[in-house]
């Protein structure tokens, strides 16, 4: 299994916004041995929320050699033709080190800013990710929706990946989803506060099934878990705090359900939920520090990763 970082871009109270914090985690991110360092996005949330491919771009110099993501970005709230600039960019500038998880976000507040109702959300998507991979591909005749259209454009220079960087479509698991990533995706990003292992391994088994029938190659086809909470610790009282006072307000859910689904609490908790999910098929997880962020790559790496080797 694979392990990625977050990086902090949600303020939980403390979190350093500074160019400087955001490259001191990359760095320690690095140094620790995680391979990828991603970056999620919304335009407004219940917290502070930092730009997420302007921070992505902030630590480039620092991510060394690992691999980059989005984990999500949401394509339609700067338009696809915009994203896939930005990302192309990104993806030029890293050396080719980028992948692109793509979602229709789950915010109305967002889309009420941008002026598109959030009911046509997943169409909207399914126009994006075709526009993003016309614009990318030097070969591409073009694409033209009832949303969207590249009107014969390319976007130049091209990104460093001939065809761009491979896009993995976010999904919680449903049939309709599970179709989608198998139609348009290069890989499945599912959400750890909105699965648990068992769902997992149906959505996995699901696809691979899907993927076999339309002749893609199943047992390559990636997947990996993104907004997986985290704060290790061993004093039971502070692990309560992080969920009540924080994660549950903010997520709407309750207590208990997010103790069962997340890395939050002793060493030994946080090593059992990540191993359920290594045992139902899960070949990445990226961890989000909820606080002491960098504190928390260290003692993440030293109590589960290290534990499961």
């Amino acid at each position: 299994m694979d392990f990625g970082a977050h990086l902090p871009l949600i303020d939980f109270g403390g979190t350093d916004h500074s160019l400087g914090g955001l490259k001191s985690f990359a760095r320690a991110a690095e140094s620790l041995g995680y391979q990828y360092l991603t970056a999620n996005d919304h335009l407004v949330f219940g917290r502070p929320w930092l730009d997420g491919p302007t921070g992505l771009t902030a630590v480039l110099e620092e991510s060394g050699d690992m691999k980059l993501a989005t984990t999500v970005v949401v394509p339609e709230l700067r338009g696809p033709v915009a994203t896939a600039k930005i990302l192309g960019a990104i993806d030029i500038l890293s050396g080719g080190r980028l992948t692109v998880a793509v979602g229709p976000g789950s915010s109305p507040r967002d889309y009420a800013l941008i002026g598109v109702p959030f009911e046509e959300r997943w169409k909207r998507l399914d126009e994006c990710i075709q526009t993003m991979r016309a614009v990318w591909d030097e070969s591409s005749a073009g694409f033209e929706g009832a949303f969207h259209t590249t009107a014969g454009e390319s976007l130049t220079p091209y990104p460093a990946q001939a065809g761009g960087p491979d896009i993995w479509i976010g999904s919680w698991g449903s049939k309709v989803g599970m179709r989608r990533v198998v139609r348009l995706g290069d890989g499945w990003l599912a959400s750890a506060y909105n699965t648990d292992p068992t769902k997992f391994q149906v959505g996995l088994h699901a696809l691979r099934e899907a993927l076999t029938e339309v002749g893609r190659d199943a047992e390559s086809f990636p997947n990996g878990i993104a907004t997986m909470w985290t704060y290790v610790t061993e004093d039971e009282r502070k692990a309560t705090q992080i969920l009540e006072d924080v994660l549950a307000p903010m997520l709407r859910r309750e207590v208990d359900e997010l103790t069962a689904l997340l890395p939050i609490g002793s060493a030994e908790h946080c090593a059992s939920v990540v191993q359920a999910y290594a045992d139902a098929g899960a070949e990445r997880i990226f961890i989000w520090p909820i606080r002491d962020e960098i504190e928390q790559l260290e003692l993440f790496r030293r109590g589960v990763i290290d534990v499961l080797k």
